[in-house]
């Protein structure tokens, strides 16, 4: 055979003709097999969960929504057929920022969106079950999502809240599961969820200047004052930039007459207790000294405190199963001096004040990271889905962001244990002590330039050592922070550590 002729070529015309035909059969066989493979297998799934499925809207408007439950089982959500119509029902409103609401007007938020298609049914248990699943004369299996809340600390967060308007967040620090969750003002899922009263509801709480619909503990971004001098300890003692028994032999002076920064002058004297002794570390943290932390966060300087602060989880949103906004160490994209205008706004930004904006959810795993040497857990509120065969899909506790060496977090944790019980730390934090449990945290006021009362924060866990829980907690316009959020604090987290779960 000649080279580059085709072995068609010495057959007769018409065989070669039939082998070509087959040959193209055989290719378009192939490739359309590997098409419904692909979409009758390995995309199954996503097309039955797609929101523009045929079988997913028809399930959202008559489909029986499984029931979500706490880590007790007490039922939070479920559904009750009104008319032949699907209708949610809540049973804290407590629990509304959480949640969220499903409405066949407004459609869905919170975990109901998050987890819309597992509820409905045409998500999760076998992988043969979900590609059958279409075929079936009845394909809903609505599953059961159970949360890492406890409604008990969930109503008693909202409880201790009251009518202020802010934020309390719980995590278990060795596993990132939220304890409790909680955005005030909030608002009543039910009624969303009724067809008849929903549209007026709904309105009112668009309207309302207080912004009930928002998300708080997640997508509320606070001047955080003093609480962030713990991330401004952790990045200047992991770059080495100073160490625990570091010292300003100016502060005492500068107590008196401030300290110039580019022209700024960083006031302190609050602590007229510590008289003309030059602070150590924890020392600084346990009085909450201003001048100490904006020496340090210049020491440290933009790019390595940004670098910290990104590394930390800030510039970004959380992964979470509800939206989140990223927290922020200046308002300007990273560049020299890490994005900061100036020494001026890095001084001030080392105390929680300038441009620095967090949501309490970063900064409830910035306290339970001190407590978990270093280690910041994804935080997440399903422990488990699970369908009606008994099968579950679990969620295993995960690091998220390693931020501290686990002898930065030692430290801090050290110095966050003096400022709640500490001969002077007592003063400002004290109300946060738990009865007999070693308590650590950390106050802050977070001043706003004039408009309006300080924010009120604190940020903490207990016990130190094995710490169970940590919080934050922040009051909008509750004064200084041992005026509203620590006792708060403190009242919270020995309810949680009395209820012998």
């Amino acid at each position: 055979m000649s080279a580059g002729r085709s072995p068609y070529d010495t057959a007769p015309p018409v065989a070669a003709a039939i082998l070509r035909v087959g040959l193209a059969l055989l290719i378009a066989f192939g490739a359309l097999a590997v098409g419904i493979a692909r979409w009758q297998v390995w995309e199954a799934e996503a097309l039955t969960m797609a929101p523009d499925d045929p079988l997913v809207l028809a399930a959202q408007r008559s489909a029986p929504r499984g029931p979500i439950v706490d880590t007790r089982g007490v039922v939070l959500a479920e559904t009750e057929l009104v008319g032949g119509e699907a209708r949610r029902q809540y049973r804290s409103v407590a629990a509304a920022p959480i949640l969220g609401y499903w409405s066949p007007v407004f459609g869905t938020s919170g975990l109901e969106r998050a987890y819309d298609a597992e509820l409905i049914g045409l998500a999760g248990g076998s992988p043969s079950e979900a590609l059958l699943r279409k075929f079936e004369r009845s394909p809903y299996d609505p599953a059961t999502l159970h949360l890492s809340i406890d409604l008990r600390l969930q109503e008693k967060a909202a409880q201790l809240l009251g009518a202020d308007r802010g934020a309390i967040v719980a995590i278990e620090p060795a596993t990132g599961r939220i304890l409790a969750l909680v955005s005030s003002p909030g608002y009543d899922a039910s009624r969303i969820a009724d067809p008849a009263e929903g549209p007026a509801y709904f309105a009112t709480l668009r309207e309302d200047p207080a912004s009930p619909l928002l998300d708080r503990a997640t997508q509320g971004l606070y001047v955080p004052g003093s609480v962030l001098k713990v991330a401004t300890a952790l990045a200047a003692l992991d770059s080495g930039a100073v160490a625990p028994e570091t010292i300003f032999r100016d502060q005492p002076a500068e107590e008196r007459t401030g300290h110039v920064v580019e022209g700024f002058r960083v006031r302190d004297g609050h602590h007229p207790m510590t008289g003309d002794r030059a602070l150590d570390l924890r020392r600084a943290i346990e009085v909450s000294c201003n001048i100490y932390f904006a020496r340090t966060a210049v020491l440290l300087g933009g790019e390595r405190f940004r670098a910290w602060g990104t590394a930390a989880g800030f510039d970004a949103p959380i992964p979470f199963e509800l939206p989140t906004a990223a927290s922020q160490l200046t308002d300007r994209p990273p560049g020299p001096n890490g994005g900061f205008r100036d020494d001026a706004e890095l001084a001030n930004a080392g105390y929680g004040q300038a441009q620095v904006l967090v949501t309490p959810l970063q900064m409830a795993l910035l306290a339970a990271a001190v407590a978990n040497d270093g280690v910041a857990m994804r935080p997440h509120l399903v422990d488990a889905v699970e369908w009606s065969d008994g099968s579950r899909r679990a969620t295993a506790p995960e690091a998220w962001r390693r931020i501290a060496a686990p002898t930065s977090a030692a430290v801090v944790r050290e110095a966050m244990q003096q400022a709640v019980e500490g001969r002077w730390g007592r003063a400002f934090a004290g109300a946060a002590k738990v009865p007999g449990v070693p308590t650590a945290g950390k106050s802050g006021t977070a001043e706003l330039g004039g408009s309006g009362e300080p924010h009120s924060w604190f940020i903490g866990f207990a016990p130190v050592e094995g710490a169970r829980i940590a919080v934050a907690v922040v009051v909008e316009h509750g004064g200084r922070g041992a005026e509203r959020a620590v006792p708060l604090a403190g009242q919270l987290m020995a309810f949680y550590l009395g209820l012998g779960r």
